[in-house]
């Protein structure tokens, strides 16, 4: 058997020979949620006498019955003879060069010393992309070649960015790392990185997905030894962008001002090659976090106030002082919501119930472990890395090979529990517990789990034949439907796409089923490459449960949306997306091309154009946070507002069509910042003539400082265009003077 990477880690294959073992962290079939645990006694020795009714093990504060219990190092374990898989993972964007050489010699004594047969070790690199320089192999001088020679950031670990980027390759590659059998250790070697309120969703995502891999985080502080207290202060809070001015243009209002409030006019100063144009009065902003925001003045308008920014955070659990809110990233294959049309709620709604927040703070606190008061600024994101997943923290100490020797007696030292958990609403989130009957002892375990729906839902069961054999069969589809495939870039030549549907709910049957009205929809979506190989693929089951039939008339008013993500390699892919209501002889079909081009993340890019007519306000941080542990997905966020991607593209003149697109601007790293524009251009199908043009627009203010991507919202003037079939001609542009365009089609009937 060989484990495939998914092809957000460019295809490489882990050439081990694995043992035909699922070592899912929860499996929703069985209901069954496997622990590990690490006993050890005041000496720190690994206590290895235990029995079953030793331990107790709670989900949510309430005790759960054992179902299972062995011990790795037990030569009677069926897992004694199982093959042990570490990972040295240097994390170079916060390692300088000194740093790296210590962390590399020491990689290289402890291979040389520790390697074996039965002890797999991989070596992945982190440099502002994801590399995985050696796949698992016991290759001894294979090892301490790749580990040897220091490796240069592709780019600066600037502020929030930097390390958000870092975390969110460790979150990547704890996904991939899913389907290798038993627990995995990752040796984090890294200089250490703060973390404050906007990066607790991606620690929290990246705890959230090691514990559904089985992964155990051990991260390793290369920076030596320390002198004096270890220094729990926090540096002082940097300010967010102070609110701007906004400036209504003259002409049609092309552009969505989330701040404006009724008045959709242009944000931001509306010019032409970044000329201001004299424009309407200026609006107040909400100002940047941690100090008052001053407004910008803008020509023919004036100055515009900014709103006192954010509080202060606190320093003990690493929350930097009036921290700037931005969205959170993050990447991974999501699992399918379903509404009613594009401004629907969802028809089966169980993201409200069962989340296990049972502390009032939100997903975050069910599975962060608290900060230790002792961990230094530098320090904190280790501590929550390894508490949260069952691992310890190497600090304050110039002998690292003696470390990682430490660690890797670790890979057979674990109790393995098992439980049936109570049933619960999928995307919850619960907390654990593990204790041990026996004074002296510390039991170390994983913080808690999060039951994310899997992306290929129907791998191995009997509609994924039918699906499948209707995608490659020639015969077309019976139902007709919407598709829109915009593409979102998360790394070098790596991007996710949102996918979003539109179903005529009329092709929805429902039956009486325990007095409900039900409705079942498989739905399956394929990526080939030119060789008709698969590049990516997804698959789904809807369960529709409506109270009568009066809601079932009332969903008929409506198509029927869906939406989900899933993450593709650059390439040019013949997508098939297959659809089929059960118990039905009809069934939707879809072909078309994706492309997706070259991205290296050094050069000014932009996105794909994602059109939207459900927009809702939300705060950043949770919005982020909730789709990324209930879903699974990253959301599409601009300014504190999450769109959702519809995939229709004839619209009514009284639709209010919102564009979400992002821009990729490395540039935003430097001092100045330069500034962003956008310029779209509106051409009549049917006569070739340009029926209206936006003039440049400047966009700069949805960027953060340090952090290349700028989401963007725009207002698509379906009302202004009339009649018509369309196409939108999409110029990006900064002040350096690059540019990258897009166009899209629709119509306005």
């Amino acid at each position: 058997m060989h484990f495939r990477i998914s092809a957000l880690i460019a295809g490489l294959v882990f050439a081990a020979a694995l043992p035909a073992q699922d070592a899912s962290v929860i499996r929703s079939e069985t209901r069954v949620v496997l622990v590990d645990a690490v006993v050890t006694d005041k000496k720190g020795g690994y206590v290895a006498d235990l029995a079953q009714k030793d331990f107790k093990l709670w989900e949510d504060g309430k005790e759960q019955v054992i179902k299972s219990f062995t011990f790795e190092a037990d030569p009677s374990s069926p897992y004694a003879n199982q093959k042990h898989y570490l990972v040295l993972f240097f994390d170079n964007s916060h390692m300088d060069a000194a740093g790296q050489i210590r962390a590399r010699q020491a990689a290289g004594k402890f291979i040389d010393a520790n390697g074996g047969p039965n002890r797999l070790m991989a070596v992945v690199n982190y440099s502002g992309t994801l590399e995985i320089t050696q796949n698992f192999t016991a290759d001894v001088d294979r090892l301490k070649q790749v580990v040897s020679g220091v490796k240069f950031s592709t780019g600066p670990a600037f502020g929030n960015f930097g390390t958000r980027n870092s975390i969110l390759a460790l979150t990547t590659f704890a996904k991939n790392l899913a389907d290798v059998p038993g627990r995995k250790i990752l040796v984090l070697l890294t200089g250490g990185f703060p973390v404050n309120d906007q990066l607790m969703p991606d620690m929290t995502a990246a705890i959230a997905m090691c514990n559904r891999s089985n992964v155990a985080i051990y991260p390793i502080d290369v920076g030596g030894l320390a002198t004096g207290v270890p220094d729990i202060s926090q540096p002082p809070g940097r300010g967010g962008r102070g609110g701007r001015g906004g400036m209504g243009g003259g002409g049609e209002p092309l552009a969505f001002n989330p701040l404006g409030g009724s008045r959709l006019g242009f944000p931001g100063v509306m010019m032409s090659g970044f000329q201001a144009r004299p424009g309407g009065a200026s609006g107040g902003a909400t100002g940047g976090g941690g100090s008052t925001g001053s407004g910008s003045s803008g020509s023919g308008g004036a100055r515009g106030g900014g709103a006192t920014g954010g509080g202060t955070g606190n320093p003990g659990v690493g929350r930097t002082p009036g921290a700037g809110s931005s969205g959170s990233g993050s990447s991974g294959s999501g699992r399918g919501t379903t509404t009613t049309g594009g401004g629907g709620s969802s028809v089966n709604n169980t993201m409200n119930n069962g989340r296990g927040m049972n502390n009032g703070r939100g997903y975050g606190s069910v599975i962060m472990p608290p900060m230790p008061p002792f961990a230094g600024a530098n320090q904190q994101a280790l501590y929550m890395l390894a508490d949260g997943t069952g691992g310890f923290v190497i600090v304050n100490t110039n002998d690292l090979v003696t470390g990682m020797e430490r660690i890797l007696k670790e890979q057979d030292q674990f109790y393995l529990l098992s439980y049936t958990p109570p049933e619960s609403a999928e995307g919850s989130c619960h907390a654990l517990k593990v204790k041990v009957d026996r004074g002296g002892t510390t039991v170390r375990a994983r913080s808690g789990y999060c039951n994310v729906k899997q992306a290929d839902l129907l791998s191995g069961k009997p509609a994924e034949k039918t699906l499948e054999g209707l995608a490659e069969a020639t015969r077309p589809g019976t139902i007709k439907a919407s598709l829109a495939l915009p593409f979102f870039f998360t790394g070098a030549n790596t991007a996710r796409v949102n996918l979003a549907l539109e179903i005529p709910p009329d092709a929805i049957k429902f039956d009486k089923v325990k007095g409900k009205q039900h409705a079942e929809l498989n739905i399956m979506g394929i990526a080939y490459q030119k060789d008709n190989s698969v590049g990516a693929r997804f698959s789904d089951t809807v369960k529709l449960d409506l109270e009568d039939k009066k809601a079932v008339e009332e969903f008929r008013k409506k198509p029927m949306h869906y939406d989900t993500q899933f993450d593709v390699a650059s390439g040019q892919y013949n997508f098939k997306l297959v659809f089929a209501p059960a118990g039905s002889q009809e069934f939707g079909k879809i072909e078309r091309p994706l492309a997706v081009e070259p991205f290296d993340g050094k050069e000014f890019a932009i996105s794909d154009l994602a059109m939207s007519m459900d927009v809702k306000s939300v705060d950043n941080v949770d919005a982020g946070l909730e789709a990324l542990l209930t879903e699974g997905r990253t959301p599409l966020i601009a300014h504190n507002m999450k769109f959702t991607p519809t995939g229709e593209t004839r619209f009514k003149a009284t639709d209010n069509v919102l564009l979400y697109m992002e821009m990729y601007e490395p540039a935003n790293t430097f001092d100045p910042q330069p500034k962003l524009g956008v310029q779209l251009k509106f051409i009549d199908v049917k006569t070739g003539k340009e029926r209206m043009d936006s003039g440049v627009v400047e966009v700069s203010q949805y960027s953060t400082a340090g952090n290349p991507m700028v989401p963007v919202p725009l207002k698509v003037p379906v009302n202004a265009l009339g009649t018509g079939e369309y196409r939108c001609e999409f110029t990006a542009m900064d002040s350096l003077g690059r540019k990258a365009t897009r166009k899209m089609s629709f119509e306005v009937e």
